[in-house]
């Protein structure tokens, strides 16, 4: 496991918006089906507001993850690719440990394990069970499993700094006016 430079208020500003279902629902659908055409963001993504689509769209654009392509429309960049991938990793460790329940959408999966990931301390060593008596995922097995969410969160944020450079307030590009 790598250790990170990212830190809690990066962290959690990070999470906030990798869990945003607008964000979620936006990367997977160009993964699954390609570029969106121009001027079709709407009739893709038709339950999202105008509002919505373009914030979405405008911030996935500012952290790298999206690209209008000529010709082909809104595509994935390599940080988009890979964010669908790390988007891929969380629901199946969800799905595996029958997180948040047994049946869960995609972006349910995604955005309470991310929360979970947020929730917990600093990265606890100690071993433990994979379930607390009251059947709730132990802090241990989500915070220190080598293919667990915070590995997976921390690797992806770590390869991709833009993420959380925005959000941290000393950085050059989250520098408060």
């Amino acid at each position: 496991m790598t250790t990170s430079s990212t830190t809690f208020h990066g962290l959690r500003a990070a999470v906030d918006f990798l869990s945003s279902p607008a964000l979620i629902r936006l990367i997977t659908e160009i993964d699954d089906n390609g570029p969106i055409p121009p001027r079709k963001l709407a009739s893709t993504l038709p339950d999202l507001s105008t509002h919505h689509l373009r914030r979405i769209n405008h911030l996935a654009r500012v952290h790298d993850l999206v690209r209008a392509a000529p010709g082909a429309g809104l595509e994935l960049t390599t940080s988009g690719t890979e964010l669908a991938d790390f988007y891929d990793a969380i629901a199946r460790w969800a799905r595996h440990h029958a997180y948040p329940t047994r049946v869960s959408d995609f972006t349910s999966r995604i955005r309470h394990t991310l929360s979970l990931v947020e929730s917990l301390p600093v990265a606890n060593p100690a071993g433990g069970s994979t379930r607390r008596p009251d059947g709730e995922l132990a802090d241990t097995e989500v915070d220190v499993e080598p293919a667990g969410p915070r590995a997976l969160l921390l690797q992806w944020l770590d390869a991709h700094p833009q993420i959380t450079a925005l959000h941290e307030p000393d950085t050059e590009y989250g520098r408060a006016a």
